[in-house]
């Protein structure tokens, strides 16, 4: 089975190798199309931020190939970001497989407590639907790092959590599916995501 990572300059893509070669897989780190294409699945991960990610994929042309891809694919983190819509950091038009905005934490919510952004550490998922998810009891703790969230989806939302605000954890369309988690941080319950998606 051929694993495909996609290289955009992105960081933290070492970890989803790390965690892979755990489950005893040796994947491919690459921008080739032709190697993407060819993949029985392809993972989009990464750490950084929106528009400067979007200009590297545009160099490779990637923007547009992702989204015509077949294949089990899964975004994990800005790779979640980037398949949405638009992006409230840097006002970037991303990759748009998911019709939803990403915006930016408040540091205060509607009640008026306050929250450090960016969310970092571990935190629920809950309203768990997608195959992903098959050995996940509800509740499950899992590790964020982030500044930014997609909203809820009435059709996408696979999975949620509640920060400031509720959205989306994570999302599915077809044979994409994301998460804003990273499932490579997050122990046991991480490697049983990782594993379904490998399954699927």
């Amino acid at each position: 089975m051929k694993i495909a990572i996609i290289d955009y300059n992105a960081g933290n893509v070492q970890s989803v190798i790390y965690a892979l070669n755990r489950l005893n897989v040796s994947p491919i780190l690459t921008n080739d199309i032709a190697t993407l294409q060819s993949a029985d699945k392809v993972i989009f991960p990464g750490v950084g931020e929106a528009s400067s990610c979007m200009k590297s994929l545009k160099k490779t042309g990637l923007d547009q190939v992702i989204p015509q891809l077949k294949q089990p694919f899964l975004g994990i983190c800005i790779g979640l970001q980037l398949m949405c819509s638009h992006s409230e950091e840097g006002d970037t038009d991303c990759l748009g497989v998911f019709p939803l905005k990403v915006k930016k934490f408040n540091k205060k919510n509607d009640e008026g407590e306050i929250f450090k952004v960016p969310h970092m550490g571990w935190n629920t998922i809950q309203k768990l639907n997608s195959p992903l998810f098959g050995d996940i009891s509800e509740d499950a703790y899992v590790y964020y790092v982030h500044s930014f969230y997609a909203e809820m989806h009435q059709e996408f939302t696979t999975a949620k959590t509640t920060y400031a605000s509720e959205y989306s954890a994570a999302l599915q369309k077809d044979n994409f599916h994301a998460v804003q988690f990273h499932p490579e941080k997050s122990g046991e319950e991480g490697s049983k995501i990782l594993e379904a998606f490998l399954k699927l």
